[in-house]
């Protein structure tokens, strides 16, 4: 039996090790690609080999310790992000799962049974009455990866878990690109708030004004009344600020995995500015962006598993074995005489199946065309985000330039209407026409500067934050199969 065993080991152990892999190996797909971006905003340089976005907080650009602790919060708490780490660990798993196919499976049985057989013709004399059975047994069984169908699940799998951790790293981009950005709204609207209030203060000056002119004559009752509804409306719009910034407080703390309730941002000085940004070339979103790594990480997956599916032409071979005791007797059932083994092979060959593994194949075939074309757009997609976001920082600043010009021409004609209207010269319409007109220039080169800070971040979302294609982790396996490496900055396992 030990040379029987021995030389069936060694014939599977050579079957194993050469045998092939069918299917076709992975070629990461084309993707148009330009070789420079169209738009960079003036002064903004080109980023050289060296340059790169602060790795894993980028958001520390803005030079803004309040938004650095906010951030730093979202990928401890967020529970989106949560659950994101959660399926990546269930997609972990699963490469320990499929790497267990590698390997024999290894079952012990034991087993006391006693029947009584019908009273037949042909039954033996000694079987008088019920009979006692008693069994102890070790079987093993494997199927040698002969064709590559178990190497190629793996690879699928793996690229499976290298596509969930780059969900994860773009889910969570995605969440501190939106804290971000609505961190930077809030701002703004503390300082629409601040000239709100200005504004409030000088129409409260001019109310006065015409108050005064009335009562000693030289005024019209209807100057009173069109400065206090100019007043009023330009409080109903302070008011009106302190619902958006408590929705964004809100938003923020969502973000972060709290509750909204007692969350609360103190109001600071306005102080940003929107940061220069290194650009590359587009080739790095490639390696720069979550979303394209998962994509090809998906492509990868698909190209295996049509491996596993062309595994299914070709037969297989099962080995199997079995050693152990078995007695009518529990005292004798650990006697030598009570020993017995067993070991064979079977070989399956499917003959007709009407078509199903031609189809199964096909389907494959067509599942890796699918990803590669959604990696692609992927790719395409990534590019117009990265050019819609510079042309927009681009144009803003120029439009920002102008409504800058705007604003200081406007305060200057406030300025002289007013002397006009305490000369006599000028009527209050005419204040009311230009003090509206600044106001109105202001929001707009404060909203200007809203829209340039909201696509600086968007900005570096889409050319991926601070993350490598290199963060993906390398397979390392811990016992059982299960893979060890983690995902960079992801909460550990829950312990059971």
């Amino acid at each position: 039996m030990t040379r029987l065993a021995r030389a069936s080991l060694v014939l599977a152990a050579g079957l194993a090790l050469g045998g092939c892999m069918v299917g076709p190996d992975y070629v990461r797909p084309t993707a148009p690609m330009a070789t420079a971006f169209t738009e960079t905003p003036a002064g903004w340089k080109r980023a050289e080999p060296a340059d790169a976005l602060p790795r894993g907080a980028w958001w520390r650009i803005y030079e803004d310790p309040v938004l650095d602790a906010l951030v730093e919060r979202v990928a401890v708490d967020n529970q989106n992000i949560a659950a994101a780490e959660a399926q990546y660990r269930q997609a972990a798993a699963l490469v320990g799962q499929a790497r267990a196919a590698l390997y024999p499976t290894l079952g012990a049985n034991a087993s006391a049974t006693r029947s009584l057989s019908p009273s037949l013709s042909n039954r033996p004399s000694f079987a008088r009455g019920a009979v006692n059975n008693f069994e102890v047994d070790l079987g093993a069984s494997w199927v040698p990866d002969l064709w590559g169908s178990v190497r190629r699940n793996i690879e699928a799998n793996v690229d499976g878990w290298q596509a969930s951790e780059a969900d994860l790293a773009g889910l969570t981009l995605a969440s501190q690109s939106t804290l971000v950005q609505s961190y930077l709204q809030l701002r703004v609207i503390d300082e629409a708030r601040r000239i709100l209030e200005e504004t409030v203060a000088g129409y409260e000056r001019s109310l006065e004004l015409t108050q005064n002119r009335y009562k000693v004559g030289v005024a019209g009752r209807l100057d009173v009344v069109q400065a206090e509804a100019q007043l009023k409306s330009t409080q109903a719009l302070l008011i009106d600020l302190q619902v958006q910034r408590a929705q964004l407080e809100h938003a923020i703390a969502v973000l972060m995995g709290v509750p909204p309730e007692g969350f609360a941002i103190e109001r600071v000085p306005f102080a940003q500015r929107v940061p220069e940004i290194p650009v590359g070339v587009p080739s790095e979103l490639l390696e720069r962006r979550p979303d394209v790594a998962a994509a090809e990480r998906r492509a990868a997956s698909a190209n295996a598993r049509i491996g596993v599916a062309d595994a299914a032409f070709y037969p297989t071979i099962t080995l199997s074995g079995a050693v152990g005791y078995r007695s009518l007797t529990l005292p004798s059932l650990l006697d030598t005489p009570a020993r017995f083994w067993a070991l064979g092979a079977a070989l399956a060959q499917p003959l007709f199946d009407g078509g199903l593994r031609r189809a199964v194949s096909a389907q494959a075939r067509a599942f890796y065309d699918q990803e590669a074309a959604l990696y692609r757009q992927t790719v395409l997609t990534a590019l117009q985000q990265v050019e819609d976001n510079l042309v927009a920082l681009r144009v803003l600043e120029e439009e920002l330039t102008v409504q800058r010009q705007a604003v200081e021409a406007s305060r200057k004609s406030v300025e002289l209407t007013l002397n006009q209207y305490r000369a006599g010269t000028a009527n209050y319409l005419a204040v009311i026409t230009v003090q509206a007109i600044a106001l109105n220039n202001e929001r707009a080169a404060l909203n200007i500067m809203s829209r340039q800070l909201t696509a600086s971040a968007a900005l570096v979302q889409a050319l991926g934050g601070g993350w490598q294609v290199d963060d993906l982790a390398t397979v390392r396996y811990g016992r059982g199969g299960t893979p060890l490496s983690p995902p960079p900055g992801s909460r550990p396992p829950p312990s059971s």
